[in-house]
């Protein structure tokens, strides 16, 4: 780093989540924090001119939930990094802020890694052992069932393989599993070897790969051609003992067809913690169905997390300040 500029002190703006705003704790207070001691840092004001924030920021560090505004970018001529605090970008208009030649960030997703697979681990957890199922005989005083099954010896499928896949990978293994992935990028043979992977492949083995997979867990970013990459089609190619999870965006699956394998016995369970619509409908079908477990998209929300991605964006704005290129860049 260029140790000569690393002391001018950047005007950031800190854009909060704009249906949520009580996310802003602990995700923007991790960040206000790793940042006010070495530059002026706003919070974003929607009663306030703005021109006047977004026309003085040097930074703009984005929550995500599609804060920003063709507007807001309209004005933001001085600003030098549009820091998204998130990973995906499904929710932001590139292009628009390419056209207004603003460099755009996100964070890695090394950060949410861990929280994500935890989560499915514990989704595939529930699932086998039928844990909705459980509980309502429970409360209803039925004792001693029903009966579940073991993970071990269980094979699960990794659509997409980058770094919460990879955390995944190392758990499976721990319980025994039997574990396969499926990659757009080339999986290198070292990978299948650390991972102890049984399988490995490009999108084009999908389908033959489903249909042999007890759990199958899904890992992509969302893009045109990863939306429904879980459709009617596909559903009927898996077992209809085999569970379906998914930590990464609701629109990877057609919540609809999904809905009615469900119901129709073509599938035994699902563990969601990504919809479609966000927040969806309590009244959903999805969501009142007894083999399915749903949490309010929460894989990634770790203290470790937040702490981590603030880390990253202090780090990515000291180097900005420094006149070296900002990290993890979104082109």
């Amino acid at each position: 780093m260029n140790q000569s500029r690393s002391s001018r002190r950047l005007r950031v703006l800190f854009l909060p989540h704009p249906i949520y705003p009580g996310l802003f704790d602990p995700w923007g207070k991790d960040v206000v924090a790793a940042l006010r001691d070495r530059h002026d840092v706003a919070i974003y004001d929607p009663t306030a001119s703005l021109r006047e924030q977004f026309g003085s920021a040097d930074v703009v560090v984005d929550h995500g939930g599609s804060a920003g505004t063709r507007e807001m970018a309209d004005l933001s001529s001085s600003v030098r990094l549009w820091q998204i605090l998130g990973t995906g970008t499904d929710h932001f208009d590139l292009v628009y802020w390419r056209s207004k030649r603003i460099p755009i960030a996100n964070c890695p997703g090394t950060f949410t890694a861990v929280g994500l697979a935890e989560l499915a681990v514990m989704f595939m957890l529930m699932l086998a052992r039928r844990f909705r199922v459980a509980e309502l005989r429970f409360s209803s005083g039925d004792y001693y069932g029903p009966a579940g099954m073991e993970l071990r010896t269980r094979r699960l499928l990794l659509l997409g393989f980058g770094a919460s896949a990879r955390e995944l990978a190392k758990r499976a293994n721990s319980f025994g599993m039997l574990t396969s992935a499926i990659d757009a990028i080339p999986i290198t043979g070292q990978a299948v070897e650390e991972f102890c992977l049984v399988e490995a492949g490009g999108p084009e083995r999908i389908e033959a790969l489903l249909d042999g997979a007890d759990f199958v867990s899904l890992h992509l970013p969302l893009n045109e051609e990863t939306r429904h990459t879980i459709n009617e089609h596909r559903l009927r190619l898996m077992k209809a003992s085999a569970f379906l999870v998914n930590v990464a965006r609701g629109e990877l699956v057609d919540e609809h067809a999904l809905e009615k394998a469900l119901r129709n016995g073509q599938l035994a369970g699902a563990g969601l913690d990504v919809f479609s619509n966000e927040p969806p409908v309590p009244s959903s079908g999805l969501l009142t169905l007894p083999n399915v477990i749903a949490t309010p998209h929460i894989a990634g929300a770790t203290e470790e997390a937040s702490r981590g991605r603030a880390e990253f964006v202090a780090a990515n704005v000291e180097r900005l300040a420094a006149g070296d290129p900002p990290l993890n860049l979104v082109v």
